[in-house]
């Protein structure tokens, strides 16, 4: 894989330590800002607000431009806006550079995944794509705790700090291996009835009820920790790394074998993926079955989830602005739902974990009926 590649994976490890980090920062940011807690976790909701509707919007207002400028001027929102976090004493303009940080976010991710894909052969998407969302799963397990951990030792700012300095290799990569020549706009309305297509939408709809399942019950694994399973807390952060590094070697696996056995992989997974969730809730409170499971699935959702963003970027192929956000969008909406939809059946401890069982099931019954009358391939533009 070429090296520009990692450095766009690195900046994808900063963006999603970024993410992921503030659940372990909430209460420091608060006490220090003087806002309630509630109000300190509408920031994560503005990075996911901004991560859905970043996608499309930046995507299209990036077509034209070279893929080089595109990622720099990303990177460079990227880090602004956590400088800005991290200087700031106003709780407003805290929230508005989540916002522009996750814009940004939203944007790199679209260009990046259409640019990794550029930079291989056809028959090895998957595996490019592998390496570039690898960026994401190290975050769960090496990013986020260290951001706590930086944030627990010298301040929420340090953190904010950190993630901002991990962003000039990676802009300093972009400008050194991504090429600059800038591309022919192609028009919107072409771009957009390539969306269309109903392979398209069938791969979309899966991505998000996947991935959906994923952060429905990643978001809330700690009541199942310290509930069910009678662990203390600093078992919740082994429970995070496990399942972390369970996702970093699915999506490894998915770069394997997606490109030439997609079909075969979703077969296999999806069922297993939907008897994991069950077995979870139902083994939940023994420890032991409970960690082990953890890294099972982790690998099982981001085999499928990796899978099927490589066949968004595949079936969305005539529409070279907008095929990674199509697929960052199926990414992100996932990601909200999840935790939305989970946080009433949190009474029970285990229901995010019956939920998510729900979702894979939908999404294995969906690509049921709409396999058996899937529609031609999408346009080209």
């Amino acid at each position: 894989m070429p090296l520009p590649l990692y450095l766009l994976a690195l900046a994808v490890f900063a963006m999603g330590t970024s993410e992921f980090m503030l659940a372990g920062l909430l209460p420091e940011i608060a006490r220090d800002l003087g806002v309630s807690l509630g109000a300190a976790g509408t920031l994560t909701s503005a990075f996911a607000v901004g991560m859905v509707i970043g996608a499309p919007l930046t995507a299209a207002l990036a077509r034209g431009w070279s893929a080089r400028s595109g990622l720099l001027l990303f990177v460079a929102v990227f880090l602004g806006a956590h400088v800005v976090g991290a200087v700031t004493t106003s709780f407003p303009v805290l929230l508005l550079s989540r916002l522009a940080a996750a814009l940004a976010n939203a944007g790199f991710l679209a260009l990046a995944l259409t640019s990794a894909t550029a930079m291989v052969p056809a028959d090895r998407k998957a595996r490019a794509l592998a390496v570039l969302l690898g960026g994401t799963t190290v975050a769960t397990v090496a990013g986020v705790p260290g951001g706590a951990l930086i944030g627990s030792l010298a301040g929420w700012r340090a953190a904010f700090w950190a993630v901002a300095a991990l962003c000039v290799p990676a802009a300093l990569g972009v400008l050194r291996g991504v090429p600059g020549g800038r591309a022919e706009p192609v028009s919107l309305r072409c771009e957009f009835r390539v969306l269309r297509a109903p392979r398209l939408v069938r791969v979309m709809v899966l991505a998000a009820l996947v991935n959906a399942a994923t952060f429905g019950a990643f978001t809330f694994l700690a009541p199942v920790v310290t509930g069910p399973a009678g662990l203390t807390a600093p078992w919740v952060s082994v429970a995070l790394v496990l399942f972390g590094a369970g996702s970093f070697a699915g999506v490894t696996l998915a770069g394997r074998f997606a490109d030439r056995h997609a079909d075969r992989l979703l077969a296999v997974g999806g069922p297993l993926l939907l008897a994991g969730w069950l077995a979870l809730a139902a083994l939940a409170h023994r420890p032991a079955a409970l960690l082990v499971l953890l890294l099972v699935q982790g690998a099982l959702s981001f085999a499928l989830g990796g899978t099927l963003i490589a066949r968004i970027l595949y079936e969305a192929a005539g529409a070279p602005a907008l095929a990674g956000a199509y697929a960052t969008a199926a990414l992100n909406v996932g990601a909200v739902a999840g935790p939305l939809l989970a946080a009433p059946v949190l009474v029970r401890p285990t229901g995010p974990f019956l939920l998510s069982a729900e979702l894979v099931a939908a999404a294995l019954a969906f690509a049921a009926v709409s396999g058996s009358r899937r529609g031609g391939p999408a346009s080209t533009c």
